[in-house]
């Protein structure tokens, strides 16, 4: 019996270790990253600027289940892109906007100003495609302190190189009391990732297993942009999964034999 725990116990450790892999696609250095913290609050009592010059706080926009992107405003490489993604996945999202959910873009650069947060936001309202209330998107700019207690509470870590910032791509999903619930990682997201987010936030819901199981069996395509088998890592798990089934059998079998053996003797 305990050489069928350990096999079990061995099994079940080769079946999770992609997946515990998988878990830091999102962490780049030692330097740059997400230490996920699921589960804890942001501090909602930290102060802003939003694009217009006023002075607002986080627990005024979390009100409803809140998607963050961090990034700067003068950036234009991979701070564009993530504000294009959002951008792409808020006009195919099937949610009313400001009542299931708002959006917060915070500057990681304390030197930036109202009127650079006013024309990232015209650009990413105008990529949307489609009318999209403007008072649901809000973008924020913050002096070092309120930028350094955000990130830190959500466990975001960024870098400055000289003018510019090097960090990590990744939306944050609040619930209304500002629980982190989920971590989105890439530059690219789904509708469907995102309408499930909200469903989470809503209930304080921390980002499902069952999201980690359909992570590690798909992967996402972006030249098809959907999501398809991922038959390497499937084909493992069910070929481990066989091996463990074959040599749990032949063990009992050969216990079995043994007993009966003894019994006739």
């Amino acid at each position: 019996m305990n050489t069928i725990k350990s096999i079990a116990t061995l099994f079940v450790s080769l079946m999770f270790i992609p997946a515990a892999v998988g878990a830091h696609e999102g962490v780049s250095s030692a330097e740059i990253g997400v230490d996920e913290k699921l589960g804890q609050f942001v501090p909602l009592g930290l102060s802003f600027t939003d694009e217009n010059g006023s002075s607002m706080t986080l627990r005024e926009i979390v009100q409803t289940p809140t998607l963050v992107g961090l990034q700067y405003y003068t950036c234009r490489n991979a701070c564009g892109v993530l504000a294009g993604a959002m951008a792409s996945v808020l006009g195919q999202l099937d949610a009313v906007p400001g009542q299931d959910y708002n959006v917060l873009s915070i500057s990681i650069n304390p030197r930036e100003t109202p009127a650079d947060a006013r024309e990232a936001k015209r650009i990413a309202l105008e990529s949307i495609g489609r009318s999209y209330p403007p008072e649901v998107w809000k973008f924020l700019t913050g002096d070092d302190a309120a930028i350094d207690q955000f990130t830190d509470a959500v466990g975001f870590r960024f870098v400055r190189n000289g003018d510019e910032f090097d960090h990590p791509l990744v939306l944050v999903m609040l619930s209304p009391q500002g629980k982190i619930v989920r971590y989105m990682y890439g530059d690219s997201y789904l509708p469907v990732d995102l309408k499930m987010a909200i469903l989470e936030a809503s209930s304080g819901t921390i980002g499902p297993t069952i999201g980690k199981v359909l992570r590690f069996c798909f992967r996402y395509d972006p030249r098809s942009n959907q999501y398809v088998f991922n038959v390497l890592k499937v084909t493992a798990v069910v070929t481990l999964s066989l091996a463990a089934v074959f040599v749990i059998f032949l063990f009992i079998s050969g216990r079995k034999r043994a007993t009966g053996g003894r019994t006739d003797g």
